[in-house]
């Protein structure tokens, strides 16, 4: 696996002395055959949590159960239905015990049940939505799944809208999502695995993928990077997303994340990896290339040549989004010869008041710009989208009135942004917009030549960037002719192929 430049693994550093017991259940303690003495074990490590229920049933003299569960996160019907009632009925017939309390399987009428002698494994299993059962005179404990979080309930992807195409998003439970998947690919080839991160989240993860189609280095390395992450908590996959991307510092996102379950199918059917992560519903997909970025699954369930056409806007509008500003900062500023005379005399007339250098102007604008975008996004909706309307109209109107910025930096940058939000994938998008700074200060100091060193800057960045092994800028560098079908144009889907991702033996994809 030398071939395969592999990203240098970020697990988070405890300091020395930091990292104690207390972040870890104590997994040496067995139960014992009193239940008293187990009860007082749990007692002791759920300590202070009032939410943890103990409920005792009393058989004889000589046998007693407890049920211990936290309230919160089970289903307190299915309990009474499939737990509860079944043991009580046991008490009439001849199956209940006599002397000793040892569970039956034939009492649990549920057929999820998990049996442990040790503390750490049933605190985990009751953490985790089950209930469980304690016997006199028994060291083992079953423990039930009986889980009864509240869901939200499946809507369409709000972060990525369509015209046409399914309406469903993934939701916060990952039973759920994996459920979405399943739904789409009927096959026992789609493999699920599952591992646990955060030292006190433990987060399931799910690495998902398709054998015989995704390349075995590339789910080999997806594990050889997760299972290092030392974290206490995974609240999202955002979390995951730092810690397995090759280049931290780039720009560019190496990993493709989604909402929508249609795409990480089709993701997963071009060869690719999924990880699902609990509690959140963005699913990640590696790997991923600059064209991912600019595809929406819109394109796949419209005609071909509109879907082509409609990625072609995105190629001009992605171009613009990064360079108008620069451009005009750098043609105004250094190269007034480049401009019609009738356009320059119109720019220098409505630059007359404005006491500030166009760099200087371009960069103010952006930033408000900005501001009013993330202020659009922060409000509540009805009043965000009012806000960024209004905002935007009254601020540049005002600001031309008074002198402080001009009209024509007013329509590059309305423009500008319209540009950004073509693109579909929204981690991408804010790359984009992030490019269009340093340009602008490039523009200032250098005028066009500076724009073509910033050009050449971003290209050697993209061309050499990888994504678990995979070139960033595949299959345009280096040049695939067949695989351009699914980049430059949308060919039609009984023309479509499967693109290959692995990587050969210089690190180049097949």
């Amino acid at each position: 696996m030398s071939w395969l430049k592999i990203g240098k693994f970020r697990s988070y550093k405890y300091p020395p002395g930091t990292k104690s017991s207390f972040l870890e259940e104590d997994s040496s303690t067995p139960f014992t055959a009193e239940i008293e003495q187990n009860e007082k074990l749990l007692q002791e490590t759920f300590e202070d949590c009032s939410d943890l229920v103990y409920r005792r049933i009393d058989v004889n003299q000589n046998v007693h159960w407890l049920i211990v569960y936290i309230e919160s996160l089970i289903d307190k019907t299915t309990l009474e239905e499939n737990v509860i009632k079944p043991l009580l009925t046991s008490l009439t017939s001849h199956t209940y015990p006599k002397e000793s309390g040892d569970l039956k399987s034939e009492m649990i009428s549920i057929g999820t049940t998990i049996r442990t002698t040790k503390v750490s494994e049933a605190v985990a299993n009751i953490l985790d939505g089950h209930a469980a059962i304690l016997s006199t005179g028994s060291s083992i404990v079953t423990t039930v799944s009986i889980p009864g979080t509240s869901k939200r309930s499946i809507d369409e992807a709000s972060s990525e809208p369509v015209i046409r195409g399914p309406r469903d998003g993934f939701i916060e439970h990952i039973s759920t999502n994996v459920s979405l998947i399943r739904a789409r690919l009927k096959t026992s080839k789609l493999k699920m695995e599952y591992i646990t991160l955060g030292e006190l989240s433990k987060t399931r993860v799910a690495i998902t993928y398709l054998k015989g189609i995704a390349s075995q280095t590339v789910v080999d390395e997806v594990k050889a990077r997760l299972k290092p992450i030392k974290l206490e908590g995974v609240l999202d996959s955002g979390n995951i997303e730092e810690f397995i991307e090759d280049q931290p510092y780039s720009p560019f996102p190496q990993v493709h994340s989604t909402e929508r379950p249609d795409v990480v199918v089709a993701e997963l059917l071009e060869g690719k990896v999924a990880i699902l992560v609990d509690t959140t519903p963005f699913v990640i997909v590696v790997p991923m290339t600059f064209w991912t970025g600019l595809q929406a699954s819109e394109d796949y369930y419209i005609r071909w040549p509109i879907a082509t056409f409609v990625r072609w806007i995105r190629f001009f509008f992605i171009i613009f989004a990064i360079f108008a500003p620069p451009m005009y900062v750098a043609i105004t500023t250094f190269h007034q010869e480049m401009i019609p005379t009738n356009l320059v005399l119109s720019i220098a007339s409505s630059r007359d008041a404005v006491p500030f250098p166009a760099m200087v102007e371009a960069l103010l604008i952006e930033i408000i710009f900005e501001a009013l975008r993330e202020a659009g996004i922060r409000l509540p909706k009805q009043i965000g989208q009012a806000i960024s309307i209004v905002g935007g109209l009254v601020i540049g109107q005002a600001a031309v009135q008074a002198g402080f910025i001009s009209a024509p930096v007013v329509i590059i940058v309305s423009i500008t942004g319209i540009s950004a939000f073509t693109i579909p994938r929204y981690s991408f998008a804010n790359g984009i917009r992030l490019l269009r700074f340093p340009m602008l200060f490039l523009a200032g100091f250098l005028g066009l030549y500076g724009i073509v060193l910033g050009l050449l800057a971003i290209m050697l960045h993209v061309t050499n960037l990888r994504s678990f092994g995979s070139l960033y800028f595949s299959p345009v560098a280096p040049l695939k002719l067949t695989a351009l079908k699914d980049v430059l144009i949308r060919i039609p889907i009984w023309a479509k192929f499967r693109p290959s991702i692995r990587p050969n033996q210089e690190g180049e994809q097949n």
